[in-house]
């Protein structure tokens, strides 16, 4: 399968593994779904590097406890947001998080002194933030601005374990291992926070555990396609094509939740997909493209 297919399956895999989030948020904490969802990719990721033959030792573990860190971190706040928001707004504010790059590229020039500033860059953070002014804004109830907090927050956390990930590709971890011990930490993160900040674990109903299943399937799923297509692609188009996650949020959202259609949310997010693919093209034409993007969605 070429490059530019396995990034829109895996968009559309991520839309789907919303739908089954969403539905799974009222029956467990935010944090346990992170926990089930990371359990299913520790046993998937473990099982494909076995067979690959790639050994999952590391010289590195705290660089995996930060990207670790940083990663459960977005994806708790992200799951939270699915919860409380419509489904197309709790995808586009987690994929904000190329145009937090693009500003944390901008504050670390200014913070160096640089004088030359990239208005472009500039311009596509600030299109970005205009573009979540009018997501949330027709969307969004009072009730709702915890979760909408969230959602921008897990953007940016996102960010950061993007960050974290490029330099874990620099120190020569491959893909599974990064992705293995970032399962492995939400399992432990998501656990320890459902026993200590949530609820604790909630007993399971059939319904209840297939969503659990089909969350940490379709989420793995996904961030497979992702590796693979960023091996043997273009990582510019690759980016491009992993925006269509929120057109098929949208269409799931509206399909399974009759969550609203209006013209200023449509424009809001049109302006964040334009903004973050201006984002990642002028920061690849800054610095070196890393070889995959393993967050996102992070998937984070």
């Amino acid at each position: 399968m070429s490059a530019s297919l396995l990034m829109v399956l895996a968009s559309l895999l991520f839309a789907a593994m919303g739908v089954c989030v969403k539905l799974a948020s009222s029956m467990y904490d935010a944090t346990e779904i992170v926990m089930y969802r990371s359990l299913v990719g520790v046993l998937m990721v473990g099982a494909l590097a076995r067979w690959q033959g790639v050994s999952l030792r590391t010289q590195v573990p705290g660089m995996h406890v930060a990207r670790s860190a940083a990663g459960v971190g977005a994806l708790s706040l992200w799951f939270f947001a699915f919860g409380g928001l419509p489904l197309a707004t709790a995808m586009t504010l987690n994929y904000m998080s190329s145009v937090w790059m693009a500003l944390f590229l901008l504050g670390g020039a200014v913070f160096m002194g640089a004088r030359n500033l990239d208005m472009r860059l500039f311009a596509a953070v600030l299109a970005g933030f205009v573009g979540v002014a009018l997501v949330l804004r027709p969307s969004m109830g009072p009730q709702q601005a915890w979760p909408g907090v969230a959602g921008l927050l897990s953007g940016m956390l996102a960010a950061l374990a993007y960050l974290q990930v490029t330099a874990l590709g620099r120190a020569g971890e491959p893909e599974l291992r990064v992705v293995f011990y970032f399962s492995c930490g939400g399992a432990l993160a998501g656990a320890v926070m459902s026993l200590v900040l949530g609820d604790g674990l909630h007993t399971h109903t059939v319904h209840g555990a297939g969503l659990l299943l089909a969350v940490g399937t379709l989420a793995s799923l996904a961030q497979l396609c992702i590796t693979r297509a960023y091996a043997i692609g273009r990582p510019l188009v690759n980016a491009c094509l992993h925006y269509l996650g929120i057109v098929f949020a949208y269409m799931l959202g509206v399909l399974f939740f009759h969550d609203p259609v209006t013209l200023s949310a449509t424009l809001g997010m049109l302006l964040i997909i334009g903004a973050g693919v201006t984002a990642t093209w002028l920061r690849g034409r800054l610095a070196p493209a890393p070889k995959d993007s393993q967050f996102n969605p992070s998937e984070s």
